[in-house]
């Protein structure tokens, strides 16, 4: 009797030491889920300024460093727009799903070199649960560049 109690619990440690690495496992992953959404927002972002390398080397694409997305003039879904305009409905749009996809988000576009071609840069910041148990929270970034000539 003695023995198969003592089998119980070493079932009951393993299962509970089981439990937390699925919750770890679980946490970390969406720490990575974070990061690919990171990337995956910076590429969309710099694909839009390809397509409207106009409004690109004008400087139309440059945001200030902000959590709130802005509303665009001009709803470029269903009207006809100009370079400017469409640069304007990017951000907005961008802006947008930033929020909706990463928790504490903020974002920012540099244009770092002027004129034909220009280069931009793309940061985008969030707040992320802690992977250990000692810090509340940590915060990522991601960095990516982009040259755009017309």
């Amino acid at each position: 009797m003695l023995e198969i109690l003592i089998a119980l619990v070493i079932i009951a440690i393993a299962l509970l030491g089981t439990a937390g690495l699925q919750v770890y496992a679980m946490r970390v992953n969406q720490s990575g889920q974070f990061r690919t959404q990171a990337v995956f927002l910076a590429s969309d972002i710099a694909e839009r300024m390809e397509a409207n390398k106009v409004a690109a080397v004008a400087g139309h694409y440059v945001q200030a460093l902000t959590s709130v997305s802005s509303v665009a003039a001009t709803d470029c879904a269903t009207t006809a727009c100009s370079s400017a305009d469409l640069a304007g409905w990017d951000i907005s749009q961008w802006g947008v799903a930033i929020a909706g996809l990463l928790p504490q988000a903020t974002w920012q576009i540099t244009q770092t070199t002027a004129g034909n071609p220009s280069t931009y840069s793309i940061v985008i910041n969030w707040t992320d649960r802690g992977s250990n148990k000692t810090s509340r929270s940590e915060n990522f970034s991601y960095t990516a560049t982009r040259t755009v000539s017309d």
